[in-house]
C-alpha cells in the first residue's frame, strides 16, 4: 500500500530549505517585498486558491466567517479548474517532497489546511 504524500507547509518569507523539495506557491497575488530569486518557486497554483472575492470577504472578519469560508471555498475547489490544480499538486507530491508556500501571517487559520484536506481526499472522479 502507497503512503500517502505528505504536504509541508512554509512562508514566502521563511528560507528555503533543501529539504523542502517542489516548492509551490498557493496564494492568489504575488508576495509583497520579496523576489521570485528570494522566495525560491518553482511553481504557482493560483487556481487552486480562493476567489479574490472571497478572500477578501474572508479577511473582513476572520473569526466568525472561517465555517462559511471554508464550505465556499470547498466549492471552488470543485471547478474544472481547481481540479486540474489538485490533480497538479497530487502528481508532484506522489513524486517527491512538497512544499505549500504561501504569505499567509497565521497559515493555520487560512485556506492552506482546507487546500490539504482536499489534496489528500481521493479525486471525486476516482470514487466509487
Amino acid at each position: 500500500m502507497a503512503q500517502q504524500p505528505r504536504y509541508r507547509v512554509k512562508r514566502v518569507y521563511d528560507a528555503p530549505d533543501a529539504a523542502d523539495g517542489r516548492r509551490v506557491l498557493v496564494d492568489r497575488l504575488w508576495p509583497r517585498g520579496i523576489s521570485k530569486q528570494q522566495a525560491g518557486i518553482d511553481d504557482w497554483v493560483k487556481e487552486v486558491t480562493p476567489s479574490n472575492e472571497l478572500r477578501k470577504w474572508y479577511h473582513a472578519d476572520p473569526e466568525t466567517r472561517r465555517a462559511e469560508f471554508e464550505r465556499k471555498y470547498r466549492i471552488e475547489l470543485t471547478d474544472h479548474a481547481a481540479r486540474q490544480g489538485l490533480a497538479r499538486l497530487r502528481q508532484e507530491a506522489a513524486e517527491g517532497p512538497l512544499t505549500l508556500v504561501t504569505a499567509t501571517k497565521d497559515p493555520e487559520h487560512s485556506h492552506v489546511p482546507v487546500l490539504i484536506e482536499e489534496l489528500r481526499e481521493t479525486p471525486r472522479a476516482d470514487r466509487r
